[in-house]
């Protein structure tokens, strides 16, 4: 089974219906770094990510990491780093996964622009918590209940449809 996102601002899977939260500029096909727009397409999922200090007993098929301190993703599109996992230094301009405001407690990367990358077309494209569905940068996002709740049907195989 696939996650499908409708402009209209709801995941679906399964028998599955979550509110969810889109780009500030809503969903196009052509994106680019910075824009805010959520990228329409079909993607499959990377890793989940989560904060080991806030979130207890993960069950999940897909592979995880924590996050530690010093976990970014780098959206320097002059590094031969962009749009991936990188340990925080001040060199990179990145995205810091270790927040306080708990919406990369969990995170799913959606494998947007990941193979191959292309520096601009944007990065750090995730599946992320939200408390209030106020819009993102890009990113889609659901309830840490919502969330905790879906990672324990989806796997590897589980594509995300966009559109």
């Amino acid at each position: 089974m696939n996650i499908k996102i409708k402009k209209n601002g709801f995941l679906t899977y399964k028998n599955f219906k979550y509110k969810c939260s889109l780009g500030c500029k809503g969903l196009k096909i052509k994106k680019k770094e910075g824009d805010e727009i959520t990228p329409k397409g079909k993607y499959t999922l990377g890793k989940l990510y989560y904060r080991k200090d806030r979130i207890k007993n993960i069950f999940t098929k897909l592979e995880k990491k924590i996050i530690t301190k010093n976990s970014g993703w780098c959206h320097d599109v002059s590094s031969v780093y962009y749009n991936k996992e990188i340990k925080i230094t001040s060199k990179l301009k990145h995205e810091k996964l270790h927040r306080k405001d708990h919406k990369y407690d969990i995170l799913i990367v959606i494998n947007y622009n990941t193979n191959p990358i292309i520096a601009g077309k944007g990065s750090a494209i995730f599946l992320h918590l939200t408390k209030n569905y106020s819009k993102t940068k890009g990113c889609v996002a659901i309830t840490k209940r919502d969330l905790v709740e879906l990672i324990k049907y989806i796997n590897k195989k589980t594509k995300i449809f966009i559109g």
